[in-house]
């Protein structure tokens, strides 16, 4: 009877369609199958509570937090899970609704097929539709549009980007909010920031008539912050935790982070100098007799010293005195054991460049060509960004980067779900900055995101 009801649990936060209806906490930590091991996640608030506000609807359409924020998907969404419920529902699930799971708000989904093809973005790369003014100060124009769906809402005044949902869980590392950071004015606090973020996501994502009580918000933000999600165990190295190990949602949840610790640029407040060795998760396992345990330990020595000159980087490189800097993984994914930068740091490296680098594929995206007003210089992009946010051509296609745990319950990566898989991404850095990395290291260093 057990058995049965945990599974009961284990689909209904696949299918967040599904009520509530069988208990209302769930055990604590929830972990959920995938293709690496197992994915867990810890609330340090104890059991996790499915009837506070995050589980409940509070627009007119639907749909909650939990509708893109799929607790065995790392608190996001991936494509499997997302054609698993298009399937369940033939397309009518809450997540499918055309203010932004449809390529186009005007998209035709009266049928089954049409539906199919309106949220094709949504089902194959997990990807929402953002739209955003080009701001009235902007030192730069939108002068070309090469748009797949003909979309009448996709204009040069208020192009569409097509962005993955981020995790809503690893919250207390975070130092920007949102792709572009556009929840994260200077001087307000991360509460601040994530209280602005819900009461936007209820009236954009979820068309809410009324905003949130302050009640309802402080309960989703305190069940967000409360959550930490990370890979427990490795289908080859067994728990990621033994031996020594450090992996694993309670391990995560201890872990020291403050805003600008172990920051390259030197913002540290405590003045601790930058160490390229930021994660230590699988010191134990160098020299591991366990061929898979030695391959993580062998990825994470990859990661915190294989040497990069990073190179054309906007948001770092142009930066006086940066214009080369040689660094490793780590120069960006800073924060100890966690990976995202420790302080708020935009940078195009060329995700949203078009044409992509053959590991990436962004051949569904709509193409802008962007004209900077001072230099006359055009740039074709896929998503101008930050300088959506800024008004300034310098950011176009400046995003953040996310918090490395839970990588592989979270598939496709970047922001556009431009690499389908690990690999895929570890071959775009291969390819980005010329790194020549044999086919081991690759696997290597694959492994151990993997276990993040």
């Amino acid at each position: 009877m057990r058995r049965r009801t945990l599974l009961l649990i284990t689909c209904m936060l696949g299918l967040v369609s599904v009520a509530f209806t069988v208990r209302s906490t769930l055990p604590n930590p929830i972990t959920s199958p995938n293709g690496s091991g197992t994915l867990s996640t810890y609330s340090t608030s104890g059991p996790i509570d499915v009837t506070t506000p995050f589980f409940q609807s509070l627009g007119t359409n639907g749909r909650t937090c939990n509708s893109c924020h799929v607790s065995s998907n790392a608190w996001t969404i991936s494509p499997d899970e997302v054609q698993t419920r298009f399937n369940s529902t033939n397309g009518t699930d809450p997540i499918f609704r055309t203010v932004d799971g449809a390529n186009c708000p005007s998209a035709d989904v009266s049928t089954l097929g049409a539906r199919k093809i309106a949220y094709s973005l949504l089902l194959n790369k997990g990807l929402i539709r953002i739209s955003l003014p080009v701001p009235a100060t902007a030192d730069f124009q939108i002068t070309d549009i090469q748009d797949p769906y003909n979309c009448a809402q996709t204009t040069s005044t208020q192009p569409a980007m097509y962005r993955r949902p981020l995790p809503s869980t690893n919250i207390p590392f975070l130092t920007t909010v949102m792709w572009d950071g556009r929840e994260s004015p200077k001087g307000r606090s991360l509460e601040a920031n994530l209280l602005q973020q819900a009461i936007d996501a209820t009236s954009g994502h979820a068309e809410g008539a009324v905003t949130p009580s302050t009640p309802q918000l402080q309960q989703i933000v305190a069940f967000e912050t409360a959550l930490y999600t990370a890979q427990s165990a490795d289908k080859g190295a067994g728990a990621l935790n033994a031996r020594g190990a450090m992996g694993g949602a309670n391990n995560l949840s201890t872990q020291e982070f403050y805003v600008g610790i172990n920051d390259v640029l030197g913002a540290d407040p405590n003045g601790r100098p930058f160490d390229s060795k930021a994660f230590t998760t699988y010191d134990k396992w160098t020299d591991s007799p366990t061929p898979q345990k030695a391959a993580i330990a062998r990825g994470q020595m990859l990661f915190n010293t294989s040497p990069i000159t990073i190179t054309g980087v906007a948001g770092l490189n142009d930066i006086p005195g940066l214009s080369t800097v040689n660094g490793t993984c780590t120069t960006c994914h800073d924060s100890p054991n966690v990976g995202n930068h420790s302080v708020p740091l935009a940078i195009n490296i060329g995700i949203t460049d078009y044409p992509a680098l053959p590991a990436l594929d962004i051949s569904a995206l709509p193409v802008y060509t962007v004209q900077c007003n001072t230099t006359g210089a055009t740039v074709q992009t896929t998503d101008p960004a930050r300088a959506l946010i800024t008004g300034k051509c310098a950011d176009v296609g400046k995003t953040k980067g996310p918090i490395l745990r839970g990588l592989s319950a979270r598939a496709p990566y970047f922001h556009n779900g431009a690499a389908k898989t690990l690999d895929d991404a570890v071959e775009f850095y291969n390819q980005r900055f010329l790194l020549g990395f044999t086919d081991q290291q690759k696997k290597d260093l694959v492994a151990f995101l993997k276990t993040l």
